[in-house]
């Protein structure tokens, strides 16, 4: 007897009599839903679950549970300690733990992380504040707290008539630069632009009283602004003493300059805040320096709210710090950038081609600010076409953005920057970008030649197609013609599924140098992952894709006949006399015909066969394991409905309908079913799976299990046709 059925012994003898209740410690993630029924687009995050206010605190507990073990994995030291603040579950059950990290007790300014686990419980990789271990020389400070508290009150920068108490004054861990070193945290009240009672947080260090950072704590206030293009709508500002600022606490602190037209080389150069008495702002007309100023804080913010909303991302950089944004810079500037190096946004005012609008629109504001969330994830090379897709990322969530805004002065459309006055109608067109000319509605060898704005009409080509298919249209009271490179017609997913599956591809699988065919395959995987990968979305952003002139059309999973590879044997795909294109699928022939990880297939007298005397046994471990049984060159018949058949019985110590221990059924690395834990059975239960969408094909069936940590799970299969 193998280690394995040593231990299921024990397991079924437990069974045998009764449930037995343990914690157990690993994945909180329910099974995966059908391709059928997919993953919503309304979740939080693009791929994740959506989880009740119960499960995600029991989801918060299992981490914190497993924080010890992840500590250690992780290379930390014995003083230090992990706590769970945060988890997100993808569809595939794929987890993300966010921890934030403590040193002998005290609080790690800069040592939070996020652990990136697989389904099995498994880590995958990690990104962390603060690299490596912390390691400070002592925790006895040589500054007392009062003494803290007097040298926070000397370094304040933003509050007058200062004050801080020693209860206001805490040690921790200042762990953002490369070396940590033990601090006071401070908070210091007092009079300034927030007000009589500003606040302001400062850290010095606990021996030397050095300043270390200060960034003021603000609170937001709700005041009406009437922008240019925008109209009249409300934004967020701060109360000051003297009156308010256009400083917008409710969104991470993004505050709005005025640029006062510094040169573009230098655009800060004569830059000041906006500030006055009263909480309304600019006269709707640009002859106000504070209307553009309304334009980009309303812009921002909503550009702010839609990745919150959509995405369960928290700014640019998913870390709840707002960026600054310089509007008025230089003269007659026709343009808006982004740039990374100083977390800022710059907006020109715009020329007499364009009737001196700003570049201020909503569209534009969203456009700016998803070059941060490109830089923060993909980081999308400028050049070639990694920097068309760049440019495409920000046109495609700019317009998101004014989609979302659903502003009466602006309705959601596909034309970028159609509020600005040029002379064109917009800077461009998603829905047919050729249309002014220069830009590149398919893809052609030399794409990655020309200048990105222009090879970005790609990728703008390539989601409108795939939101909104083929055929003429009018959206937000503009004209949109839905031409094709192939002149292929077809319908959209919906501009919600669509963007949905565009941020899954940026932030999960695209990298600095993905071109136009990466970007193909990225958001393929991207809406497999989300809807299927048998799905109607998948299906149709390929199509979208090859519409464009980038790749070729997937089988249709409905009607369409996929082709066997050319690498793969094809054997006659008709149904063997047997009735069962499978060999040996009762295991009474033993192993032929299967190729098995471990000694899964077994007559052992410990679990009953459903037929004859020889099954399949799997896990049954009771601790972290992965197992595999599979047949290759599988000749699935190309007449009827073919189905895969077997008999399943399900046998576990884990309790409740959380899938800790899984067992998947695979047809060419795709998952088509899975069961888990939470599908126990008394005996064996038939199982049915659709094949449908691989007739005619010559594939490799495989079951692959999986188990946690900790309880055990067994799955018998017995009786397996296809046919």
């Amino acid at each position: 007897m193998n280690r394995k059925n040593a231990l299921a012994a024990g397991v079924a003898a437990a069974l045998a009599l009764g449930s037995v209740t343990m914690v157990a410690t690993q994945s909180t993630a329910a099974p995966r839903p059908t391709a059928a029924a997919g993953a919503s687009a309304s979740q939080p995050g693009a791929g994740f679950r959506a989880m009740t206010a119960d499960a995600r605190r029991e989801a918060i507990r299992t981490a914190g549970r497993n924080a010890a073990a992840t500590a250690r994995e992780l290379g930390m030291g014995p003083d230090e300690r992990l706590v769970a603040k945060d988890v997100l579950i993808d569809a595939d059950g794929s987890r993300h733990v966010r921890y934030d990290r403590t040193y002998r007790g005290l609080p790690v300014i800069g040592g939070d992380l996020v652990v990136h686990l697989a389904e099995d419980g498994t880590i995958t990789g990690s990104d962390l504040a603060h690299q490596g271990a912390v390691r400070i020389a002592g925790t006895t400070p040589k500054l007392t707290a009062a003494d803290a508290s007097a040298k926070a009150v000397k370094h304040a920068r933003h509050v007058k008539k200062a004050k801080a108490g020693s209860k206001d004054s805490a040690l921790v861990v200042y762990a953002v630069g490369k070396i940590p070193v033990l601090a006071y945290r401070s908070t210091v009240t007092g009079e300034g632009e927030t007000g009589p009672t500003s606040r302001e947080a400062v850290i010095v260090d606990a021996t030397s009283g050095a300043a270390l950072d200060q960034y003021e704590l603000h609170q937001s206030v709700t005041g009406t602004g009437n922008g240019v293009t925008v109209g009249q709508v409300s934004i967020e500002t701060t109360q000051t003493a003297g009156g308010y600022t256009l400083t917008d606490a409710a969104h991470g602190g993004t505050i709005v300059y005025d640029s006062y037209n510094s040169p573009q080389s230098n655009p800060r150069q004569n830059a000041r805040s906006f500030s006055k008495t009263t909480n309304s702002w600019g006269s709707g007309t640009s002859s106000s320096r504070e209307s553009a100023a309304v334009d980009a804080s309303y812009g921002l913010a909503k550009t702010w709210d839609y990745y919150k909303d959509s995405f369960n991302r928290s700014g640019i950089r998913n870390d709840g710090r707002g960026a600054r944004a310089y509007v008025h810079v230089d003269n007659s500037l026709v343009n808006a950038f982004y740039d990374d190096d100083c977390f800022c946004m710059y907006f020109g005012d715009g020329s007499s081609q364009n009737g001196n609008t700003p570049v201020t629109a909503v569209d534009v504001a969203g456009h700016e600010m998803s070059h941060g969330v490109t830089a923060s994830t993909a980081n999308l090379t400028y050049s070639g076409e990694s920097g068309g897709l760049n440019e495409a990322t920000s046109d495609i969530f700019g317009t998101m953005v004014e989609f979302y805004a659903n502003n009466a002065g602006d309705p959601g459309d596909y034309y970028i920057g159609e509020k600005l006055n040029m002379s064109g109608g917009s800077l461009r067109r998603m829905d047919n970008p050729a249309t002014d000319g220069r830009s590149l509605s398919c893809w052609n060898s030399g794409a990655g030649s020309v200048d990105v704005h222009l090879s970005s009409g790609i990728g703008n080509h390539f989601f409108y197609l795939a939101a909104e298919g083929t055929g003429a249209k009018t959206i937000g009271g503009r004209s949109h013609t839905g031409t094709t490179c192939n002149n292929d017609t077809f319908a959209g997913i919906g501009k919600d599924k669509a963007a949905a599956v565009w941020y899954r591809a940026l932030t999960t699988y695209m990298t600095s140098t993905t071109n136009y065919a990466g970007a193909r395959t990225a958001t393929l995987q991207a809406a497999a992952d989300l809807y299927g990968a048998n799905s109607q979305e998948r299906y149709l952003i390929s199509k979208a894709w090859a519409a464009v002139s980038v790749g070729t059309a997937l089988p249709d999973p409905g009607t369409g006949t996929p082709t066997p590879s050319p690498s793969t044997p094809t054997p006659s795909p008709t149904t063997p006399p047997s009735g069962n294109a499978l060999t040996n699928g009762g295991f009474e022939q033993g192993t032929s015909g299967w190729t098995q990880s471990d000694n899964i297939i077994t007559n052992s007298s410990l679990q009953a066969a459903r037929d004859g005397s020889w099954y399949a046994w799997m896990m049954g471990y009771g601790a972290d394991a992965v197992e595999s049984l599979s047949q290759s060159n599988i000749a699935v018949p190309s007449t009827g409905t073919p189905k895969l058949t077997f008999w399943l019985k399900v046998s576990t110590q884990e309790s409740g309908l959380i899938a800790y221990d899984t067992l998947k059924v695979k047809v060419n690395g795709s998952t088509l079913a899975t069961y888990s834990n939470a599908d126990a059975s008394s005996g064996y239960v038939q199982k049915t799976v659709d094949l449908s969408a691989h007739k005619g094909q010559t594939v490799k069936l495989e079951f692959a299990g999986t188990e946690d940590t900790y309880l055990s799970t067994i799955f018998l299969l017995d009786g397996i046709t296809i046919g």
